[in-house]
């Protein structure tokens, strides 16, 4: 919480929430039949010009949305709108999924009188497989006429693949007497791995804030959130983060309000990328992993993913055995120094594990600190002041069955 008189968090709201939370940004979602029965369109658009950050999957592998919306981002200052589809990632598409990307962007742009460039443009599905462009023309042409400020339920739902809720919030701040919201939605429930971006995430906000500034806070704050989950360890061909200012509230975003902000920020990504693990394919149980006493915070966050990443490790959660051996094996060959014997392990605030190998509690009794759906799983090296956190979920018979019928 920023201390700053000028500034001050004053509420996450759950209600008009979203990316319509915001003054002047409209969205609607629909089913243009991409998908069999559920809402596979989105369009958010923002009523006057925006500024724009965003960052792209690092996936040598990229979609012809990704290439063209970093094309974008690239050539022009100002942006109104974001079209995204589901059902069908546009990746491995070849010249005719570069043309059916230009095409989306020019019908967008077209129904909405702005320029393609001022549009963004976003795909998440199966790849390989040509965009189905009559049924995403009709949508584009129908869709418009359907935006509304009311609520961004409708879109988060279209941008949904195999995940099983919309994920939405927004949050609220002070500006020297101004109140500033910032919205987002976002989809993820498989190929989470964080390599920027690990999914589709889309925050607005009617703050003045500043092009470069704006591109490294976006980027900082994913570092901290979207880059610090991880449901399969598989970085998807399509993933990106984009982010939309059009400053109508008049809380312009300086020196002296840039704590609220980023906080504010933080606060919104943090949710969205938790409830992206929550959801995660199969996943039974979300885990929040915490590394104190490091050498430093890169060496605590190195061992964070190293844990987070172990199959082994989800596995035992699942299946609610407190096998502490392969905490501490992932921990080993994360790369990191540290000293075993001074490792700790606790299981929801239970010590398990104290130093010198100290088994505190029984395997039944240990077993049971993973009964709760949500995990905090601390581990203390006693070596430094390094801390980092990390969120996973379990890992479960259902993710191979999902994943094993993804395309059936």
């Amino acid at each position: 919480m920023n201390e700053n008189k000028h500034t001050e968090i004053v509420s996450d709201k759950e209600m008009k929430s979203g990316i319509t939370a915001p003054m002047g940004f409209l969205s609607a979602g629909l089913h243009c039949g991409i998908k069999r029965y559920k809402k596979d369109l989105a369009l958010i658009v923002s009523e006057t010009p925006s500024t724009a950050a965003a960052i792209f999957t690092r996936n040598k592998v990229r979609a012809a949305p990704v290439l063209l919306s970093q094309k974008h981002l690239n050539s022009n200052d100002k942006f109104r709108a974001i079209i995204v589809n589901s059902g069908n990632a546009n990746a491995c598409t070849g010249e005719q999924g570069m043309k059916d990307a230009v095409e989306m962007a020019a019908l967008t742009a077209s129904a909405l009188n702005i320029k393609p460039e001022e549009v963004f443009v976003s795909s998440t599905g199966v790849i390989g497989e040509p965009l189905p462009m009559e049924k995403i023309r009709a949508g584009i042409g129908k869709i418009v006429d359907m935006l509304s400020e009311d609520d961004s339920n409708a879109a988060a739902e279209a941008i949904m693949t195999t995940d099983t809720f919309p994920k939405f919030t927004s949050v609220e701040f002070e500006v020297n007497g101004k109140i500033a919201t910032i919205g987002g939605i976002a989809k993820g429930s498989g190929m989470i791995h964080p390599n920027m971006a690990t999914m589709l995430a889309f925050i607005t906000t009617d703050a003045v804030v500043e092009k470069n500034y704006f591109q490294n806070v976006l980027k900082k704050t994913a570092d901290k959130t979207f880059n610090r989950i991880t449901v399969d360890g598989d970085t998807s061909t399509n993933d990106m983060v984009i982010a939309l200012a059009n400053g109508m509230s008049g809380a312009e975003i300086n020196d002296d309000s840039a704590a609220a902000f980023e906080t504010a920020l933080f606060e919104v990504m943090k949710k969205l990328a938790v409830d992206i693990v929550k959801d995660g394919e199969g996943a039974t149980k979300l885990i929040e992993i915490v590394v104190e006493g490091a050498l430093s915070d890169d060496d605590a966050l190195k061992a964070a993913r190293s844990v987070a990443h172990s199959p082994l490790v989800k596995t035992a959660v699942h299946g609610e055995d407190a096998n502490w051996g392969r905490i501490l094996a992932a921990v080993g060959y994360s790369g990191i120094e540290f000293d075993p014997d001074d490792f700790e392990i606790y299981i929801n605030g239970t010590c398990i594990l104290g130093k010198n190998y100290d088994v505190k509690l029984s395997i039944e009794e240990a077993n049971k600190t993973l009964k709760p759906n949500e995990i905090e799983l601390l581990i203390k090296l006693n070596q430094g002041s390094g801390k980092a956190n990390y969120w996973t979920c379990d890992l479960s018979e259902e993710y191979v069955k999902i994943n094993g019928s993804y395309r059936t």
